[in-house]
């Protein structure tokens, strides 16, 4: 039986094809010929798509000839190209920055940038040379000017993120969609700011944090440092963990972590002296051998009629790296909920910065309120980041517009991805450490996973008597801006010390949990001139000491040989330690002291102990189990889970229930994330 090839041969041997007129061929290729000149002709030199090839015999003639092998190749050739470019170029953005990619990109290209001018409807240059050449109507084609990761976009490599919030029309959005976002205009533009969304990993910067050492009391008996009432170590915790994977350790400061929580503490009788201190001293969970002592403090509450107004300036980063769902939006709704919470006469201003930076808004009043939210809406990112230049002129509007009877607050909203200008943090912080004395404060909120400064952020905040956050959703915004806004935006106290003699004859060793990046020289403790944390209205700070009994069997130093035995005082033999906090008021430039003996009345069971303590405990034990201290012997996440459950109270806002459901997310996180 014959094959279909067999049969077609034999078909063909008695069929053959006829013969092509040689006039015929000539005449269908000058068709052809004379079709593709009068197609091409009108595309100039630097075209997208390039001049055509020409055949240099021809071109005297006025013909045109192309081999099909040429064309094939050719064609080939720059679709292999395009794909290893648009495949591997766009990597190097967490490097370079987005304006190097259009640098990069424009030298490519053989064309001159120039910085583009808005019109209605369209892009354009203030150089003819550099400009961008649209397409066919209705095709979503490359332009030559826009970076990798747009282009990427235009052609349909990577998803267009539309943003969540804006006051642009689809039908703006859509038309501006083509371009990208090439100028670094913080306002009133048409240019879509969501056109690629920016990505990275594995590059958030945080401090190195040695866990502080087992001191032996006879020979370093007093312990010195400044309080902190900084929060973002706890929200950057929950936002790894959320991501199923465990944060770096110097990503985790356990004060932080234990001051996240509001505590009922004990509040002060009157405002003549700004807070009050609550001292217990109870066995240690992990450890039956050792004693844990527990100190809260808490400030007094402000009363609607005696808070003062407000003068803030909000200096936000309007950056390339700003360009993601959890960055910018995210900033954007976080600034209205405090603008919301703020009263009619408090004034706003607005300053932004990426490549450059400018004030978009005035000081304004806040009932103006659709001014203000108008320009945050209008905000849009795109190009380096020059943070200082943004720092120093918030300041300058600050101070232009400062109110001696006002709360002064510069608010910096960043991922703190600070790379053109002064970048280095020593400069910053020694310029920070100048404007303080003005009487201008800065506070810092961090947004943004995989290329978040904490390093940078936590120098700012803590040299500019205020508060360094993180906000990782809209609930952490809503609890730090609206129902704790009292305590983030009117300190009661600044510069605060805490200062612990421990007894020789009573404590053998002792160790402070956290705290590792505010020590403080004993000397600092009497220098007014040194600067410390500061406290807000109502707000609460807690610190927890591991204490080693003398005689007990938990001990890990032993006596120095020449050192002499310590002696116990009769009127002093009860006492476990001594404390001493000093502060200033926030007009004032003179400290004051408040001191208080912890002795054995101040002693209770753990089961005895308040549930405020308690629940402190089990947030410090999460945080050394996440940072791998070798202090805790055998304890482990269950037994956090049941320490906090047994002390979550009433917990109104639900925020000891997520720490417990965090604590079961640790269980089973990885320690590295997954490559994107």
């Amino acid at each position: 039986m014959k094959d279909e090839l067999e049969l077609l041969k034999e078909y063909f041997k008695e069929n053959p094809p006829p013969e092509a007129l040689e006039a015929s061929k000539k005449e269908a290729i000058q068709k052809a010929v004379a079709a593709f000149e009068k197609k091409n002709t009108s595309l100039s030199q630097g075209n997208l798509l390039g001049d055509r090839l020409k055949n240099i015999f021809n071109i005297f003639k006025g013909g045109f000839f192309m081999k099909k092998a040429y064309f094939v190749g050719g064609a080939l050739s720059i679709a292999v190209l395009t794909l290893v470019f648009f495949k591997f170029y766009p990597d190097q953005k967490s490097q370079v920055g987005l304006e190097n990619y259009q640098k990069d990109t424009l030298t490519v290209a053989g064309l001159e940038a120039s910085k583009p001018q808005r019109q209605e409807g369209a892009l354009s240059t203030q150089s003819a040379d550099s400009s961008s050449v649209l397409l066919n109507k209705g095709k979503e084609e490359l332009m030559v000017a826009t970076a990798p990761k747009e282009a990427e976009a235009l052609v349909g490599l990577a998803p267009v993120v539309e943003p969540s919030i804006s006051s642009r029309s689809r039908e703006s959005e859509k038309k501006n969609a083509l371009f990208g976002k090439l100028t670094n205009q913080p306002i009133d533009t048409e240019v879509s700011p969501y056109f690629y969304e920016y990505h990275d990993q594995g590059r958030d910067r945080f401090s190195k944090v040695t866990t502080n050492p087992i001191k032996l009391t006879q020979e370093e008996a007093v312990s010195t440092f400044s309080i902190d009432v900084d929060t973002a170590s706890y929200s950057f915790v929950r936002a790894s963990l959320n991501n199923n994977v465990l944060p770096a350790k110097d990503a985790v400061r356990v004060e932080e972590l234990i001051n996240y929580f509001p505590y009922d503490y004990e509040l002060p009788k009157d405002r003549s002296i700004p807070f009050k201190a609550s001292v217990s001293v109870f066995p240690t969970p992990w450890n039956p051998h050792t004693k844990l002592l527990h100190i809260g403090i808490k400030g007094y509450e402000l009363q609607a009629e005696e808070k003062p107004k407000s003068n803030l300036v909000f200096l936000i980063d309007t950056s390339g790296s700003m360009n993601a769902p959890n960055k910018l939006p995210l900033l954007q709704n976080s600034m209205k909920l405090l603008v919301e919470n703020l009263s009619p006469q408090d004034r706003v201003a607005i300053v932004t910065y990426a490549g450059s930076a400018g004030t978009v808004l005035e000081p304004t009043l806040v009932k103006e309120k659709s001014k203000i939210l108008n320009a945050l809406n209008r905000l849009s990112s795109g190009g380096s980041t020059a943070g200082a230049e943004g720092i120093r002129q918030a300041y300058q509007l600050a101070e232009q517009n400062f109110d001696k009877d006002s709360i002064n607050r510069v608010i910096l909203a960043t991922d703190g991805d600070f790379n053109v200008g002064i970048t280095n943090t020593e400069e910053l912080k020694s310029f920070i450490e100048r404007k303080r004395e003005t009487g201008v404060f800065l506070s810092v909120l961090g947004f943004g996973r995989g290329n978040y400064n904490d390093e940078l952020m936590q120098t700012l905040a803590q040299n500019g008597n205020g508060q360094a956050a993180y906000i990782d959703n809209l609930n952490e915004a809503r609890k730090l801006l609206v129902q704790e806004a009292s305590s983030t935006l009117f300190p009661i106290a600044k510069d605060v010390k805490i200062q612990v003699e421990f007894n020789p004859a009573k404590v053998a060793e002792y160790r402070l949990i956290g705290y590792e990046t505010r020590m403080l020289k004993r000397e600092d403790f009497n220098n007014d001139k040194v600067d410390a944390g500061e406290i807000g209205a109502g707000h609460t700070v807690t610190a927890i000491y591991e204490i080693t009994p003398v005689g007990s069997p938990a001990r890990l130093l032993e006596d120095s040989r020449y050192q002499a035995k310590p002696k116990a005082e009769e009127n002093k033999s009860d006492e476990y330690a001594f404390l001493k906090i000093r502060y200033k008021l926030p007009q004032e430039d003179n400290s004051k002291l408040i001191t208080m003996p912890i002795g054995a009345n101040q002693e209770k069971d753990l089961s005895q102990v308040s549930q405020e303590a308690r629940f402190a405990t089990a947030v410090a034990a999460f945080g050394q189990l996440l940072r791998g201290s070798t202090y805790l012997k055998n304890f482990n996440y269950n037994q956090v889970i049941e320490l906090a459950q047994a002390a979550k109270g009433k917990d109104e806002f639900g925020y000891r229930a997520e720490f417990i459901n965090l604590v079961r997310l640790a269980k089973s996180a990885p320690a590295l994330e997954n490559l994107k």
